[in-house]
């Protein structure tokens, strides 16, 4: 069976929900356009537009802690700015997050719904060419902008010995792929894959947090992820994290060249 890409997403804004995508254009040494290009950062959270550093997931409101952020359904429009809020089918909010009337609106929205939680109040955060992404720069990466991949059938891997189903959704990815054996992902660290027209480093494994506790449609803890996974397959991972070397476009149906995704594939 060929290894090819069976869904692509991006998270406009970090701990928010998903956007399935057709396509995608990538550039060198960049993420996903608009992936975690905005977030909602804790009150005494300090962020230089201008120069932006890495910072800890804790400096922002996440699923890790918020899992009350998974009850909302929201959507970006790229071309216009317009940032909508849903919840059980209901439109909340609509606004411009990139204006800054649109941010306060979406401000004062997120005050009122996290109200209840430390860390308050939320504000809308952006800052040009910087990605709010989890991962720090990897050991032998150029930078700190990844794509991230997942296998589906690691994941029924996961599946077969939870006993439930396990939504994809929560493990947040860029890239969900079919047709590689459940693990195998792991052995492209340190080697390159193609997908579509765009080449990549894999960098590192994801390690899982408590986040991926958080069901996607219900907003619940309910599966203890990181403790099953470390339990039934002695580690705590969940996918790999690629560097882009050359770009081009990805989609769905995209074709995986594993040639050289380690050692032993490539020799």
């Amino acid at each position: 069976m060929p290894v090819s890409v069976a869904a692509v997403y991006r998270y406009p804004v970090k701990g928010l929900s998903p956007e399935p995508l057709e396509r995608a254009k990538l550039a060198p040494l960049n993420c996903l356009p608009h992936d975690r290009r905005f977030a909602l950062a804790r009150a005494a959270t300090r962020i230089d537009p201008q120069r932006p550093e890495w910072l800890h997931k804790s400096h922002f409101f996440m699923l890790m802690r918020d899992e009350k952020l998974a009850q909302l359904r929201t959507r970006f429009d790229d071309a216009s700015g317009e940032f909508s809020i849903e919840r059980a089918g209901r439109v909340l909010l609509n606004a411009r997050i990139t204006e800054a009337a649109g941010c306060a609106q979406i401000d004062a929205f997120f005050a009122e719904f996290l109200k209840d939680l430390p860390g308050g109040p939320p504000r809308v955060v952006e800052a040009p060419g910087h990605t709010f992404a989890d991962a720090k720069q990897k050991p032998g990466a150029t930078g700190y902008q990844y794509v991230s991949f997942i296998n589906l059938a690691s994941i029924a891997a996961l599946e077969k010995v939870t006993g439930v189903p396990v939504d994809p959704l929560r493990f947040r990815a860029n890239v969900y792929f079919s047709g590689a054996p459940a693990w195998s992902e792991l052995d492209w660290v340190g080697g390159e894959i193609g997908v579509g027209t765009v080449r990549l480093r894999v960098v590192s494994p994801i390690t899982r947090c408590a986040a991926t506790m958080v069901n996607p449609a219900t907003a619940e803890r309910d599966l203890n992820i990181p403790s099953i996974l470390q339990r039934e397959f002695s580690h705590n991972c969940m996918g790999v994290y690629g560097e882009v070397l050359a770009g081009g476009r990805i989609e769905n149906g995209s074709a995986i060249d594993l040639s050289a995704a380690s050692p032993l594939q490539a020799g």
